[in-house]
């Protein structure tokens, strides 16, 4: 099995789309860093509805924003790619739009463009996963995902560090970090659309063939994967939770967590997936369960500690389960692209982001409800779920595609 024993930074720049769709993905970021952090209190702030209100406008968004993968799913696999990705940044402008024209009080225009920006987050993963494995193959590849999602999260938090900064301006703020947001939309889908990425299906083998050809089942895997994503919650709801309501410590210390977690992703993402390159992605998937899971025994023994060493052991704890996330990320969406053919490669992308989309839209209420009932409640079940779903993630075996073996020609203006 071939490993990549550096990293280059031209050659993961080329084999993540090239320099325009790189600075595309950090405009795209700096943008959604801006805005979603602070999207709820838009609701509150600026059109003064209630909080109750605002969030379950913006839970229906997401689960509905849902709806769209199969519509995306088909899309990808009839050819596009760049055009997809600019589609989701595209369908956020007009999210953000819906935001600054609605007047105070109208829930349904809040509602209507929290589902805009619910699709175009859905849709985006998946989008870019195709995207690059259409430039790039192999463990180039997966690095070149991971090297995506470093810098994601590193404009992100710029974005939001941005945001923070701004928010002394109250309302007016608020509104002028939304029509900021939306131009870096629209700048990030010019850029992405200019790189015409796109496949040619047809000419890889007959429409009927292509057609029928089922994608990969991947049942283990997508439930797995909706256990799995609650790592992604763990430092923004659970931690915070724990850390302020049940252990009484300051709420630096959730900042300083998730602040960790950040630099962690964005320092650690790449050299952790090259490193992991030797083993196979399955593997290595199943090995970040048993990293996550023995995070989650961690926080149990840290919070039985007492208060005055608790919350630094469960600081300490919470670098256990970035390790486990930076594996998990790094394996799971390119186990995908790598058992999927090439002609159902966007259904299977997309039915991977529908697992993930669910899991992040119950997680919270999951780790809501569950934490008033003790830390055994809680790490405790999160530990045996995660575990379960290493073991199954381990035991899947992946199905054969019959065209696995035929890759499309690209056309790319990198």
């Amino acid at each position: 099995m071939a490993t990549i024993t550096g990293i280059q930074p031209r050659v993961l720049v080329r084999a993540s789309g090239g320099p325009r769709y790189v600075v595309a993905l950090a405009v795209d970021a700096l943008g959604t860093g801006l805005l979603r952090p602070f999207l709820l209190l838009y609701g509150v702030t600026v059109l003064r509805l209630s909080a109750p209100v605002t969030g379950t406008a913006m839970t229906v968004g997401i689960v509905a924003g849902l709806v769209c993968m199969p519509a995306v799913g088909r899309w990808l696999d009839r050819g596009a790619r760049s055009t997809v990705v600019a589609a989701s940044m595209l369908v956020r402008v007009l999210g953000v739009a819906l935001l600054l024209a609605a007047p105070e009080g109208h829930i349904w225009l809040f509602g209507t463009a929290s589902l805009f920006l619910g699709i175009g987050n859905q849709a985006w993963p998946a989008a870019h996963a195709a995207l690059v494995a259409t430039v790039a193959h192999g463990r180039e590849r997966d690095t070149a995902l991971a090297g995506a999602r470093a810098l994601r999260n590193a404009a992100l938090g710029v974005g939001a560090l941005l945001a923070t900064a701004c928010m002394a301006g109250g309302a007016t703020a608020l509104r002028a970090l939304a029509a900021v947001t939306a131009l870096a939309y629209l700048a990030a889908a010019a850029l992405a659309w200019s790189v015409h990425v796109h496949t040619h299906p047809a000419e890889a083998a007959p429409a009927k063939d292509r057609d029928d050809e089922p994608a990969p089942r991947m049942l283990a895997l997508l439930a797995a994967n909706v256990i799995y994503v609650f790592c992604l919650n763990v430092p923004e709801i659970a931690l915070p939770l724990v850390l302020v309501t049940q252990l009484h410590a300051s709420p630096v210390w959730p900042a300083v967590v998730f602040v960790s977690n950040t630099a962690l992703v964005v320092t650690l993402q790449v050299p952790v997936t090259v490193l992991m390159s030797r083993f196979s992605r399955r593997t290595v998937l199943a090995l970040s369960g048993v990293v996550l899971a023995a995070s989650y025994l961690g926080f149990l023994a840290a919070t039985s500690l007492g208060h005055g060493w608790a919350t630094a052991a469960v600081a300490a704890v919470s670098v256990v389960c970035t390790i486990g996330e930076i594996i998990y990320a790094g394996s799971a969406t390119a186990l995908v692209t790598a058992i999927a053919s090439t002609h159902v490669l966007g259904r299977a992308l997309a039915r991977f982001q529908l697992s993930t989309g669910f899991g992040l839209a119950v997680s919270p209420a999951v780790i809501t409800t569950l934490a008033p009932h003790g830390p055994a409640a809680l790490w405790g079940s999160l530990a045996a779920a995660t575990l379960l779903s290493a073991s199954a993630v381990a035991t899947e075996k992946d199905q054969a595609t019959r065209f696995s073996g035929c890759r499309p020609r690209a056309r790319a203006g990198l």
